[in-house]
């Protein structure tokens, strides 16, 4: 993986509500912040997110405070706080660390910093992560709905593992990875930002896996569909609502009758919306996870659906 040089880095932590974490997340992602982490307390989350010093100054985390204290007002929140400092670049991934510890996720995982020793007495499947520059760490309510929901769809004692999965907007490949660990046969992991092809592709080495089970390209469903010898069995998708209806006339062409999908990155009040544009496309929600206001949805194609679906698998 090619990581970006910088000589220093901001260091951002953010201290809020739950319920403003999605904005949050947002905020930071509008500034491409970098290799974020994610600590819940009883009733606050901290977040810490890098940036290149070079490209900012402390005005930029000045407003950022001052548009996430407006979120705050509107939502009817208490302030967030946000403070910043300057870390020396070669100290930057010792700062990152520091924030992140092996997780046990759903009954199966354990997502494990690969600079960690591994403790396992539950003998866990053993997800080793260097997320890099890419989000993912698995420490999000919304990775770990998937990785849950990932968990129910490819249950060996089902059968359900001989089967071709995307990850669709990989970042640190951590569910592309995941759906292997359980048993699929092959994954296809896109993601439009180069850094987060890289990341994948570590992380794929980390984890010991072959090169023609996780197929790892920059790009998005048109990237994928050229890929694709066969519709998928299912695919998952964790990014943000908006994007997930941009795509969703889509999905159905790459996919079959009894496709499987996992849509998370939503929060509830978007539920309206997603809900709208799956049906309108011959889309069934299966079943609904919820972890604080974040929601994860698994969805089946819908039998009785009279829309035209062209497949643009050869």
């Amino acid at each position: 993986m090619t990581i970006p040089t910088a000589t220093a880095w901001w260091e951002v932590e953010i201290e809020c509500m739950p319920l403003l974490e999605e904005m949050a997340f947002w905020r930071l992602q509008e500034l491409d912040c970098r290799s974020t982490a994610t600590v819940y307390g009883a009733e606050r989350v901290r977040i810490t997110a890098y940036a290149p010093e070079a490209q900012y100054r402390s005005h930029h985390w000045e407003a950022l405070l001052a548009l996430l204290q407006e979120d705050a007002r509107e939502a009817a929140l208490p302030a967030p706080q946000v403070r910043w400092q300057v870390v020396a670049g070669q100290d930057w991934s010792e700062h990152w660390k520091r924030h992140w510890q092996p997780q046990p996720v759903g009954e199966r995982f354990l997502i494990q910093p690969a600079w960690l020793p591994v403790q396992n007495p539950e003998n866990r499947l053993v997800l080793r992560l260097d997320p890099g520059f890419a989000f993912g760490t698995g420490s999000h309510p919304t990775t770990q709905l998937c990785l849950e929901s990932l968990e129910m769809r490819l249950d060996s004692r089902w059968g359900a593992t001989d089967v071709v999965v995307a990850d669709i907007g990989c970042g640190s490949g951590i569910l592309a990875i995941a759906a292997l660990l359980l048993g699929a046969k092959r994954v296809y992991a896109v993601d439009t930002d180069p850094l987060a092809i890289g990341a994948t592709r570590q992380n794929q080495a980390l984890n010991q896996i072959e090169g023609e089970r996780l197929v790892v390209e920059q790009g998005s469903l048109s990237r994928l569909a050229e890929l694709l010898t066969q519709p998928l069995d299912g695919f998952v998708c964790n990014i943000l609502a908006e994007t997930i209806i941009d795509l969703m006339p889509r999905f159905r062409m790459l996919t079959h009758a009894k496709t499987w999908g996992i849509l998370s990155g939503l929060i509830h009040d978007q539920l309206p919306a997603v809900t709208e544009a799956l049906e309108a496309q011959g889309w069934i929600i299966g079943a609904l996870r919820q972890r604080q206001d974040w929601c994860c949805l698994n969805i089946r194609p819908d039998p009785d659906y009279t829309g035209t679906i062209n497949s643009v698998i050869q």
